[in-house]
């Protein structure tokens, strides 16, 4: 009290706060005490820092908020003593400026707490870190529980008490689903636990983590369905599903020039140059971001091409020319797609990730910087898979490229089962779902694999993942059994046979029979080693010798011996 102004304890034992001859001088006061926050405010010349009062608009709006979260017998007090914290968004001690002044308390020591307001909230987690740093925290990790809430109620309420209900039973039925829906995801986004990936923010995560369950609910729905009824089911989605598709030649003519093409000896590369060229660009783009790694990248791609080949008899869109399979595919957009998944990652490797709060920027150029920086990583985890070093890892990354193989034909399987063309928006709303999915699915992963300690459990959406896959197979083995039960070429059949001997060798012989080998050599080494250290201490070896004669031409002819046998020789 004795270093606050004097205007403001003039006004307080007066009668309370609800009078304050001095506005500037509670903010002087307030800077006093708070000097981190309420020095910058000041300079910074906000409303009710010195160069003007506040506005009655945000006394009453303010006034509102805390009636409506403490109650009036409070809503005096908390406003003019928590004005600056609600209107500023800092969580500061209300208690203290409670002591500042109150209509209803009275002045309050310094060291005491308001009756009126709740207690002081404990230390944060975040205290050890900057300002900037626990406001970016903060503010991003804020869920807004109770709003989203209050709006859903509303909401509902409106359908409920305002709107007529509609005779239609099918609409009915479909509102339904979707509101239930709707409901469910928002009770996730601001309820559900939060991933590895923190930007832009921690909601969109947790709403694409909602939507994995909802997907694979429907997958099971569609599985416990006929194969008739399921197809069917779709038309509620869109009108035009449910019928069979078009029988397509996706091979055709391979000539890269048809001379006998006089108009457009090329028409055949033209042709091949639609819309999924540019799609598998990105697509590929997007997996190197997930997967981080040049080598598996490359495997999957090559490795897919190769199923391509040995399943082409299964479905005719698989069947393509071979410049189109090694040189478009691989080489051109699957290549380029790496490459540049690659520099982008090694830009986020060298990136330094020091942020500020975007309030905290003086430049509004600055400020447009930090935006679009907030789509960016919050920090950066290289991966390192390391499948050589242990059978454990070694497993898991074929288990991880198994499942991006499978996900792969599930596309062109379900396609084919459920009679979608491969122009309808449904693929590509499952080909955008798996590419938001997907990245925090390998960090999960490669969390779990990499620090077992830390992390017990493997992460909720590689769960979901993983499910949604296997869901995926399930409805294909079911909807066509026929179609997967055709029999391989044998050529194929025996050269994916000799790939899985071939790697299966390779697995034993690096993780079982070459560690028995060196575990081998190494015993003999140390064995050879203790056999030969007794030799060196015996005495009389002054000179060099054993017996501690002078070392004649017989002693270097025979130490030449020795060296050739791989003995050490004595000296």
């Amino acid at each position: 009290q004795a270093g606050a102004p004097a205007g403001v304890w003039r006004s307080t034992q007066r009668g309370g706060c609800g009078r304050v001859s001095n506005q500037a001088g509670l903010l002087a006061a307030e800077s006093h005490l708070l000097p981190s926050t309420w020095g910058s405010a000041a300079s910074a010349g906000w409303p009710g820092s010195g160069r003007g009062r506040f506005p009655v608009s945000g006394w009453v709006a303010v006034l509102a908020l805390h009636a409506l979260s403490l109650g009036p017998a409070a809503c005096v007090c908390a406003t003019l003593t928590g004005l600056s914290p609600v209107v500023r968004g800092w969580s500061l001690r209300r208690d203290l400026f409670c002591d500042l002044s109150c209509v209803t308390c009275g002045p309050v020591p310094l060291n005491k707490s308001c009756p009126l307001l709740p207690a002081a909230r404990p230390p944060s987690r975040h205290a050890g870190r900057g300002p900037s740093e626990r406001h970016e925290t903060s503010s991003q990790r804020r869920a807004h529980t109770l709003t989203v809430l209050f709006i859903l109620t509303c909401v509902l309420g409106y359908v409920t008490l305002l709107e007529e209900t509609p005779r239609d039973t099918a609409y009915n039925t479909k509102r339904g689903i979707v509101a239930s829906i709707l409901v469910f995801l928002c009770f996730g986004v601001t309820q559900a636990k939060d991933g590895p990936f923190s930007r832009p923010h921690p909601a969109y995560w947790r709403f694409w983590l909602c939507v994995s369950v909802v997907y694979e609910l429907f997958l099971i729905f569609i599985l416990f369905q006929t194969v008739q009824d399921g197809r069917q089911f779709l038309k509620y989605v869109d009108p035009r599903l449910g019928v069979p598709l078009p029988e397509r030649d996706y091979g055709g003519n391979c000539l890269i020039y048809d001379a006998d093409n006089k108009s457009d000896p090329f028409h055949n590369v033209w042709d091949k140059l639609d819309g999924f060229v540019p799609a598998h660009f990105i697509g590929w783009y997007l997996k190197t971001l997930m997967i981080r790694d040049w080598w598996m990248c490359t495997i999957v791609s090559v490795m897919f091409e190769f199923l391509e080949y040995s399943l082409e008899h299964q479905l005719p869109n698989f069947s393509e020319c071979w410049w189109d399979h090694w040189i478009m595919d691989v080489l051109v957009c699957n290549g380029l797609g790496i490459y540049c998944g690659m520099k982008t990652l090694e830009w986020l490797s060298l990136k330094t990730y020091k942020w500020q709060g975007l309030w905290n920027i003086p430049t509004y150029k600055g400020k447009m910087k930090r935006i679009v920086f907030q789509f960016t990583p919050y920090s950066w985890v290289r991966f390192e898979w390391k499948p050589a070093s242990s059978l454990r890892r070694w497993l898991a990354v074929c288990g991880i490229i198994l499942v991006f193989l499978l996900a792969e034909l599930n596309t062109f399987y379900l396609k084919f089962v459920l009679w979608l063309p491969p122009e309808h928006y449904l693929v590509l709303l499952r080909l955008v779902f798996f590419v938001n999915v997907g990245g925090v699915a390998m960090r999960e992963i490669y969390d779990f694999m990499d620090d077992p300690k830390l992390h017990k459990k493997l992460g909720q959406q590689a769960w979901l993942v993983a499910a949604i896959t296997a869901t995926e197979l399930l409805i294909v083995v079911k909807y066509d059994p026929h179609t997967l039960t055709l029999s391989l070429p044998f050529y194929i059949a025996q050269c994916w046979t000799l790939g899985s001997v071939l790697a299966l060798t390779w697995t034993v012989w690096r993780f079982f029979l070459r560690d028995i080998t060196l575990r081998y050599k190494e015993i003999r080494r140390q064995k050879q080693q203790s056999r030969d250290e007794p030799g060196r201490d015996e005495p009389g070896r002054a000179d060099g010798s054993a017996d501690g004669r002078t070392p004649g031409p017989d002693d270097a002819s025979g130490s030449e011996e020795a060296d050739r046998e791989g003995v050490p020789a004595p000296h």
